[in-house]
């Protein structure tokens, strides 16, 4: 009887099995006239919510080894381990493939129908995935490219390694194919489906162009007369490049009420780096709007400073604390030397461990017991002594705390805004012209480039900043009389730009500096600037690289490490043999330490750096 029960119950799942089969055959098997076409407009978008070169692994793996090695930021004393440990702990920068299948999806769209008037969208992916190539490559040289994300479509399963130089001229190649698409009256796109230009054709053009841009000062180094006719073509062109506010590739990918995560960019905290004091230092003599846009805040307003001179713990407070205050016959707070927001900026020092500057500096900045701290009654409160990139810059899904004395006010902003991303704007694109004009590759005023450069670069800054309402931006919480706000006030970039660390006088050191602080917030880009051009300079008067007694500057990494792969791994012979012919020695620890000297990642060089000089040591 059991038995017989089961084989019915078996033969009803059979039955079940078998209709629930025939109705998915039969929705297989519908006449081709009733089946609705695919549209390339939805996936192009949705490629667009995907693209990200900056996502959450980036900021957890990449970007304070990108600030340590240019001493753009860092988390505390400069070690070893500040160079060598972390190299192969690295996001590898995939973007492209996402992108490429996109494009590779809607080209065969457009075959299959024959739409051909679908290509901009295809243009579209095909730009993103330039973009996001140029950075992986700018990680791992040579890349798969080429004969990627083909094998849907019956090509390679292992596709080869492309080699930079010849990527770097298939992209200009792809570049003035997608402009030509771009500028085709036949094209028609729906332009809310293009969450990025709202389906302007001449800004998709413009941001292409830009691109070129890119790839010439990476090539510049190993081939100059190409970089400077790339940049003199692009200078010259009918379409132009991204010169203004309205045309940066500056976009959010939904609003919050309908997003999901995709609109906040990512639910993960992320620990951001500290700034260096000395680049801190050296935006706030430039009287720079940027650094309250890029960086966070320390803890002590005024409020904070008068709860420590109450309670007895003067003598606690910082020395860049009570050097900018003054105060009346009873040592009570009176009045800061240099006011709001710019006294609230401050970064940690590039010191080297046990070293005698870190034995000065120990006891101040480095004394993580109760110095920093204020008790009153049953509450106890800690403040911060130093800024740290902002978070909301970075994701949407924030919130802040007002700075207040123990037993004071509660004071949150929670609010939950949709994440804007910058990706490349009319600072940057002016500042690689002034940097080219300069050295001769292309014709046009240096000065004028540099200083149209500056502008826009705070100006896109201050929009970034104020789309992802950062905190203070706007508001000052109504906590602290003497707090500022911190959004671009009328007259700054001219006073910015009349300051001796930022008026145009011709040199190149200048130039790369505005360079790495427009790149704040693009690591990749401060970090890729900071190894081609040799800046911040050893022995600068404006923003030094500090070199270390105890550690050369050839055993700062210029690339992270690259580890044998599996002997099972399908890629290991072809993988194997692109690296020997990039000159890289592969690590054998598949547990990440596979190098016994950081050397090698400074001397083994990625192509588009071998000409480069080193670290602090620029060539011009």
């Amino acid at each position: 009887m059991k038995a017989n029960k089961i084989f019915i119950a078996l033969s009803l799942l059979a039955v079940v099995g078998l209709s629930s089969c025939r109705d998915q055959f039969a929705e297989l098997n519908k006449k081709p006239d009733a089946v609705t076409d695919p549209e390339p407009s939805f996936l192009a978008t949705r490629a667009q919510t995907l693209f990200e070169t900056n996502d959450y692994l980036f900021w957890f793996y990449n970007h304070s080894l990108y600030f340590r090695w240019s001493q753009m930021g860092n988390s505390g004393v400069f070690s070893e381990g500040s160079y060598g440990m972390d190299a192969s702990t690295v996001h590898r920068q995939t973007a492209y493939i996402t992108m490429l299948t996109y494009r590779n999806d809607i080209n065969q769209f457009i075959e299959k129908y024959e739409r051909p008037d679908a290509k901009a969208y295809a243009a579209m992916c095909g730009v993103l995935a330039v973009y996001s190539a140029i950075y992986a490559i700018d990680i791992n040289g040579d890349i798969q490219y080429t004969e990627a994300a083909q094998y849907r479509y019956g090509g390679e399963l292992k596709p080869k390694y492309d080699h930079v130089a010849e990527l770097y001229d298939l992209f200009i190649k792809e570049l003035d194919e997608y402009i030509d698409t771009f500028q085709d009256d036949t094209q028609v796109v729906v332009a809310k489906q293009d969450i990025i230009y709202n389906g302007n054709m001449a800004k998709w053009a413009k941001l292409a162009n830009s691109l070129k841009l890119k790839i010439a000062v990476r090539l510049y180094a190993n081939d100059a007369t190409k970089a400077s006719q790339i940049a003199q073509s692009v200078v010259n062109s009918e379409e132009g490049y991204i010169d203004s506010l309205d045309e940066a590739f500056i976009f959010h990918k939904a609003d919050a009420a309908t997003g999901g995560d995709i609109a906040y960019q990512t639910e993960n905290s992320i620990s951001m780096i500290g700034g260096s004091e000395n680049v801190i230092d050296y935006m706030v003599a430039s009287l720079d709007p940027r650094v309250r846009f890029f960086y966070t805040k320390n803890g002590f307003n005024s409020k904070i400073i008068q709860e420590f001179i109450t309670e007895g713990k003067a003598d606690k407070l910082p020395p860049f604390v009570t050097d900018n205050i003054n105060v009346d016959a009873e040592g009570n707070f009176v009045s800061y030397k240099l006011g709001e927001p710019w006294c609230r900026y401050q970064g940690r020092p590039v010191v080297w461990e046990m070293s005698p500057e870190y034995e000065a500096y120990k006891g101040i900045y480095f004394d993580y017991t109760d110095r920093y701290q204020l008790t009153v009654g049953e509450a106890t409160k800690s403040y911060g002594l130093f800024s740290s990139l902002s978070e909301e810059m970075v994701r949407g899904r924030c919130g802040y705390s007002v700075p207040t004395i123990p037993g004071g006010p509660v004071i949150q902003d929670n609010t939950q805004m949709p994440w804007w991303g910058m990706y490349l704007g009319a600072g940057e694109t002016n500042l690689y012209l002034a940097e080219l004009a300069q050295l001769g590759a292309i014709s046009g005023s240096a000065k004028a480039y540099y200083e149209k450069g500056v502008e826009l670069s705070v100006k896109e800054w201050d929009y970034v900043a104020g789309k992802n309402k950062i905190p203070y931006y706007g508001t000052t919480y109504g906590y602290d009389p003497l707090e500022a706000s911190i959004e671009l006030k009328e007259g700054e970039i001219a006073a910015m730009l009349n300051t001796d660390a930022v008026k145009w006088d011709g040199s190149m050191e200048k130039i790369y500096l505005q360079q790495l602080m427009n790149f704040t917030m693009l690591p990749n880009e401060l970090y890729v600037t900071a190894r081609r051009s040799g800046y911040p300079k050893v022995g600068s008067t404006l923003l030094p690289y500090v070199k270390f007694e105890k550690f050369e500057l050839a055993g700062v990494p210029r690339r992270f490490e690259f580890n044998e792969p599996s002997p099972t791994d399908i890629m290991h012979d072809i993988r194997m043999e692109n690296l020997k012919e990039q000159g890289l020695t592969p690590g054998k620890n598949q547990s990440g330490m596979g190098y016994a000297t950081t050397t090698l990642l400074n001397t083994e060089r990625l192509w588009q750096d071998k000409n480069a000089p080193q670290w602090g040591t620029p060539k011009k």
